[in-house]
């Protein structure tokens, strides 16, 4: 079974179709990509994966489920978490707490033992703290475990952002532009990172990037969107050889 089947999902705006019978099958403990151009709808598509924008036509089912429609949280519930092309951390907060506002999905008590301290409370927290240290030393983040978020150097928010995602204990990981404004090292940190998740993670992803280097060094299978439709799919390598691919990029 496909861990994500996506069928024909479309959404127009002010009547112009953004997304137009996209689909897209992604295997479980696949790494795929989605390239495009500028505006090509990428951001969109994970919009509809993930609640913010409902589809106005077809269906999105994760591992054997109909998932199309439901909101945000039902849908991260489900197995889907993200990041975004700009970082979104809680910058006033702790880099430990930002991994533990990823973990109340599966870690809960009450508000009255919350306010009152009861035991549950302390062993609630105890299990998360101990949960978020361990995918702090993931991304090597666990001796800067009570910095302010917003005082991590870039590349390492990006690696926070992730690391957050991973919290809610997710079936499929999107990424959203994971290496935008990073140099060529921290890129070339990043590729390992996103591998190492998705070996010992057990992890379905699927990431859009423009970084070509990246997409031809970690991703199975991509798909090219152009105007908000398939432009093709495939391996890897076949599509990046596509003439359709080249000219949809120096088009840009």
């Amino acid at each position: 079974m496909a861990m994500l089947e996506v069928n024909n999902i479309g959404i127009s705006f002010g009547g112009l179709k953004a997304v137009d019978n996209f689909s897209v099958t992604i295997e479980k403990g696949q790494l795929y990509g989605l390239i495009g151009p500028n505006g090509a709808g990428k951001t969109t598509v994970f919009n509809l994966l993930t609640g913010v924008y409902k589809p106005d036509t077809g269906h999105i089912i994760l591992d054997g489920n109909d998932i199309t429609g439901k909101s945000t949280i039902e849908i991260n519930q489900a197995g889907i978490a993200r990041t975004f092309q700009n970082i979104r951390l809680f910058k006033d907060m702790s880099v430990l707490d930002n991994v533990k506002a990823g973990l109340h999905n599966h870690h809960r008590y009450s508000t009255l033992e919350g306010i009152f301290r009861l035991p549950k409370y302390f062993k609630v927290e105890r299990e998360m703290n101990e949960r978020a240290m361990e995918l702090l030393k993931v991304f090597d983040l666990d001796g800067e475990c009570d910095y302010k978020a917003s005082n991590l150097p870039y590349g390492k928010q990006r690696k926070l952002e992730i690391a957050r995602a991973l919290a809610t204990d997710p079936k499929l990981l999107l990424l959203d532009e994971p290496a935008a404004g990073m140099n060529p090292n921290e890129t070339a940190e990043l590729m390992k990172t996103i591998r190492f998740v998705r070996d010992n993670f057990d992890m379905t992803i699927l990431l859009i990037e423009h970084d070509m280097k990246l997409v031809s060094g970690i991703c199975e299978k991509l798909t090219v969107l152009n105007f908000g439709q398939v432009l093709t799919q495939g391996e890897t390598s076949e599509v990046l050889n596509d003439k359709r691919v080249i000219t949809a990029y120096l088009g840009e």
